[in-house]
Order: structure tokens, then C-alpha cells, then sequence
């Protein structure tokens, strides 16, 4: 039985972190974050789909090729994104500087950046914060390093899980960040996991990809896809387990502790959701296809008019169905069945009246609410978690770079 334990992302043996204001930002917020292992090991990534990604993302995409890492090095206040080549040179500059102050190879090295896009990165904060980090890792800085990679996020967000895998204590500790700019297949989020779990590369990859996409890629704040979407899984093998194959009991364990983290690192994001009072699970069931039922499920997650009615405790379902009939798969309205935490409110193509509606209104009153949609059209299924859109979240990105 896996259980949660203190110490986020340096919770399993052989992990050091530390987080420090460097100076990239104005403020005094931290800015900084390293996150070392004391050995190297396998590491699994997953990237923004954007198709201007940004500069670390290149540079890490290049040294996952290899397979290995040892460190994460992000900053948070300066994207790094759509600066030119100066950009790569930065973003190869910040990982060259920590492998040779930690004597490693520059590919174990991977690097991230979050915050305004188009303004180069302050490079003198980062040059002289690098030998700062350098010297307050410790076990302890777990907290500080969840607090670096933080934007506009309220809150750092750590976790850490365990459980006896292969008749050893095996755990999987992370720290995430974002609160805007989220949408399935990666959006503003950074993610950050480590394991001291013993599984080769090609394993790692396989699984930290299949969780990701019943985690990450299932959250959506604002339909916003950024530059900067990174996800890491570093294995440095230290719980002294045999190493995890795939289809084997301890596969299944290990998936599922990594799901746990995961999931509490998406469900932390979505709570934090820029100006957010509300959590909204959209459970999509009976689509002609998997493929139809995430797209029903993403189409209603980021729908303005569904989120700001839910927002207002509006039980207008009219907004709903519009949106699910133009997702652009079949829908058939006397199949249709609509309904709020249990609740129906569209039955066979039909509303269920006024007392119904009064009734759903006080349970959209509740910070966490689920809507199921069944289309009575096959055997797909999805499940997408989102917010409402609120004054907070214009008002948030309307000042950002303010």
C-alpha cells in the first residue's frame, strides 16, 4: 500500500535541491531552482506540442536523445522563448555552467525557463545564482525549489508517494508549476520528477508518457498552449530494486505510484487555476470513439460561455450542448444525457424543467463539480478536469507583463 510521505521532489534517496532569487526578477521572489541526483541515471521527458517551442525545450528535447541526466536547472520570471539565437546560446550556457561546476556531462543537464516570452534572459543573474544554488543543495531545499519555478501560480506545489516495490521501499517525489496558460498536451507547466526506483530508459519513457496523458494532458485552465511546457522523470536507482520491466507486478505498482504523484501535481495546477473558484470534471462516456470523447471533453473545457455560466451558478445547459454539437463528432440529441454531480438535466434531447435546474443550481455552489455527458453513441470515454473563468483570471492576464 503506498503511502504519502514529506519531501517532495528530494524524497528518494540520492537527491539534492536548492532554490534561491537570483535576480531575474524584480521582485524578491525566488527565481532558481537546481535539482541534483547524486548519481545519473534514465530520464523520460514530454514536451509542448507547440510548434515554436522554446529554447530549453530544444535544448532538452537534444539531450533526452541520450537517454541519461543528473540535474534540472529552471528559472522561473524569463521564458527564454522566441529570442533568437541567443536564446540557444543561453539555454546551452545555463546547463554548460552547472555540468562544469558539478564535473558532469553537459547531456545529463537539462534545462527549463518559465515567465514573459520575447525578453531576452537576464544572463548575469543566472551566472552568478548557478554557484549560489551549487552550494545550498541540500535534502532540506525541496520547498525552496518548488517556490522557484513558480509565475503566477499562488502556492508551490510538491508531492512525494512510496511503496515496497520488488521487496524494496521505492519513491517517487515532484514539483510542478502553473496556474494559467493549461491545456492538454502541455501547456505553461512545469513538471519535475524524481525516483530512486531502479527501471532502464525505454521503460521510464513508456510509462512517465502513458501517466502524463491520464494526468497533465487531462487538465485545461484556459485552452492556452505555451513555448515552455516541460515534464521530466529522473531514475537514479538508489531504492535497490530489481530493475522494473514492463508487464511485471512491480510495473503495475510503479505506474501506479507514479500515477499518484502525477495526478496530485495536475489536480494542484487546476486548484491554482488563475483566478479559479471552482473545479470542473467533465466526465465524457458512450462517444462513438476515445478520440471523439476527448475531443467532446476538450471542446467543453474550454468553452468561455460554459466556464463563465458555471462561474455564475448558471445551470445553462443550452451552453453545453451547443459546444458538444460543435466539436465535430456525432452527437444525437434523443440520445443525449446531461447532468451536474449525479443530477440529470437533459434526458433524450430534453431539459427536465425549471425544478431540476433550481436544484443543480445549489450544487454548482460547491468548489468541486462534476458534469457527465453520456452520447449514447459507443464505448468512448474521457475525463478532463477544468476551471471556471472568472474577473480574477482577465484581470491577471491583463496586467502580466505590468
Amino acid at each position: 500500500m503506498s503511502k504519502r510521505i514529506k519531501g517532495g521532489i528530494t524524497a528518494p534517496k540520492g537527491f539534492l535541491a536548492a532554490g534561491i532569487h537570483s535576480g531575474i526578477k524584480k521582485t524578491k521572489q525566488l527565481d532558481l531552482t537546481l535539482i541534483v541526483s547524486e548519481k545519473p541515471g534514465p530520464v523520460a521527458g514530454v514536451f509542448t506540442s507547440n510548434r515554436l517551442p522554446a529554447a530549453p525545450v530544444i535544448v532538452d528535447r537534444l539531450n533526452l536523445k541520450k537517454g541519461k541526466g543528473q540535474a534540472f536547472i529552471v528559472n522561473s520570471g524569463n521564458a527564454n522563448a522566441f529570442t533568437g539565437p541567443e536564446g540557444l546560446i543561453h539555454a546551452r550556457e545555463m546547463g554548460r555552467r552547472v555540468a562544469d561546476q558539478l564535473t558532469i556531462p553537459l547531456h545529463h543537464v537539462f534545462v527549463g525557463s518559465t515567465g514573459v516570452i520575447g525578453v531576452p534572459l537576464p544572463m548575469p543573474a543566472v551566472r552568478n545564482g548557478i554557484p549560489i544554488l551549487i552550494s545550498r543543495l541540500r535534502k532540506a531545499g525541496h520547498q525552496e525549489a518548488a517556490k522557484a519555478i513558480m509565475t503566477t501560480d499562488t502556492c508551490p506545489k510538491e508531492i512525494a508517494f512510496q511503496d515496497r516495490i520488488g521487496g524494496k521501499i521505492v519513491t517517487i517525489g515532484g514539483i510542478a508549476k502553473g496556474s494559467g496558460m493549461i491545456h492538454p498536451d502541455m501547456a505553461t507547466m512545469l513538471a519535475y520528477v524524481t525516483t530512486d526506483a531502479a527501471i532502464d530508459q525505454q521503460t521510464l519513457q513508456t510509462t512517465f508518457r502513458a501517466v502524463t496523458n491520464q494526468t497533465f494532458n487531462c487538465i485545461s485552465v484556459d485552452g492556452e498552449t505555451s513555448t515552455n511546457d516541460t515534464a521530466l522523470c529522473l531514475a537514479n536507482g538508489e531504492a535497490g530494486n530489481l530493475p522494473i520491466k514492463t508487464g511485471t507486478t512491480a510495473h503495475v505498482k510503479f505506474e501506479a505510484l507514479l500515477f499518484q504523484v502525477c495526478h496530485h501535481l495536475a489536480m494542484e495546477i487546476i486548484r491554482d487555476g488563475e483566478g479559479a473558484t471552482k473545479i470542473i470534471e467533465f466526465q465524457i462516456t458512450q462517444a462513438s470513439s476515445g478520440r471523439a470523447a476527448k475531443q467532446f471533453a476538450n471542446t467543453l473545457a474550454t468553452s468561455p460561455l460554459v466556464k463563465t455560466a458555471i462561474f455564475g451558478t448558471d445551470p445553462n445547459w443550452g451552453r453545453i450542448v451547443a459546444a458538444l454539437g460543435r466539436a465535430g463528432f456525432p452527437v444525437k440529441a434523443e440520445k443525449l444525457l446531461i447532468g451536474f454531480n449525479k443530477i440529470p438535466i437533459v434526458k433524450n434531447g430534453k431539459g427536465l424543467g425549471p425544478q431540476v435546474e433550481r436544484r443543480i443550481k445549489q450544487e454548482m455552489k460547491k468548489p468541486f463539480l462534476t458534469i457527465f455527458i453520456s452520447l449514447g453513441m459507443g464505448q468512448g470515454s474521457s475525463t478532463i478536469w477544468t476551471t471556471d473563468l472568472t474577473y480574477d483570471y482577465v484581470k491577471i492576464n491583463a496586467s502580466y507583463r505590468s
